[in-house]
């Protein structure tokens, strides 16, 4: 059992703040560190892109207690430890308890658009398999782990993006299932970090691409580590770009149930993000030498495109 005391060793934010004050600051950070993601937020409503600020900085702060430089130097048995105090304080901020700035926009969004806990419990335990998975034999394990740490973000946005109620109130209708979409769009995302990050993950000793691939088109962990780009790695990486883009796929056909003033900023950030995807051909499959991202110019094109899709639907 975590103690209450103890869970301050995960949660100092600088005590309580101004509300608006505190929204801001998630802002701030959503702005510096998820840069094509802030982009799609900031053509939401204010109500819903503060509330979509206020769910990235709690994910990026589960994130942190594991792949912070501080954290890279700590014993696993620490960093179990402070999961299961980060556990126990997020049970206790959906309660309505607040004890710092973070808390205070978490219980204000929790009111505001009904969270569940669970995803928020299931991407704690994304966070404690990268304490005891360095290695993914198949997809089916990958796919674990990317619905937990990133599929679980499509299940915490999608009541603030909420459902187009043409889909819900005819007589006809059985409902708008978006929650597979929601999934499947955050999956898609993950799969894409991971193409993206190889060449950084290898520094840690992980390596996400699924081993029964590595072995279908004959590369080797040896050469990974090496970071050698080679026929056999430009096929593995083909392969996976193929994987991440029927992901896309699969969450572009929940985004015509969402509420109209979501549909756009939920396209922008697809096309987007899938992009990055595209940046990895162009740089000819070398993720161990060369980060790809979208150009701003490039986003800023693609917004009438994506404005152009959210209308059609």
């Amino acid at each position: 059992m975590v103690s209450a005391s103890s869970v301050s060793m995960v949660v100092a934010e600088n005590g309580l703040i101004p509300l608006d004050e505190a929204y801001e600051r998630c802002r701030c950070e959503t702005e510096e560190w998820a840069k094509t993601f802030y982009l799609g937020t900031m053509l939401m409503p204010p109500e819903k892109r503060r509330a979509i600020w206020a769910i990235y900085v709690w994910c990026r702060r589960t994130d942190e207690i594991m792949d912070s430089p501080e954290a890279l130097s700590k014993p696993r048995e620490v960093l179990l430890n402070l999961l299961d105090q980060w556990e126990c304080h997020t049970r206790s901020v959906f309660d309505g308890h607040a004890v710092n700035w973070l808390d205070q926009v978490m219980v204000d969004t929790i009111q505001r658009f009904d969270q569940p806990l669970q995803p928020y419990l299931d991407m704690i335990e994304g966070m404690r398999m990268d304490l005891t998975w360095t290695r993914y034999s198949t997809f089916e394990e990958l796919k674990l782990y990317c619905y937990r740490v990133a599929g679980t973000v499509g299940l915490m946005s999608e009541r603030v993006m909420g459902v187009d109620p043409g889909y819900t109130s005819a007589p006809w209708s059985t409902g708008a299932n978006t929650s597979g979409a929601a999934v499947a769009l955050g999956i898609a995302n993950q799969l894409t970090n991971i193409l993206r990050d190889v060449g950084e993950d290898r520094h840690r000793g992980r390596i996400y691409l699924p081993l029964e691939d590595l072995h279908r088109f004959d590369y080797t962990e040896e050469q990974l580590f090496e970071g050698v780009v080679n026929d056999s790695w430009k096929r593995l990486m083909a392969f996976q770009i193929d994987r991440a883009r029927q992901w896309f796929r699969q969450s572009e056909e929940g985004v015509r149930f969402l509420a109209p003033d979501a549909r756009w900023p939920v396209w922008t950030s697809l096309r987007l993000y899938r992009g990055i995807l595209s940046r990895i051909e162009q740089n000819q499959y070398d993720v161990f030498n060369h980060r790809a991202y979208v150009p701003k110019y490039r986003k800023l094109i693609d917004l009438p495109f994506s404005f152009l899709l959210s209308q059609s639907q």
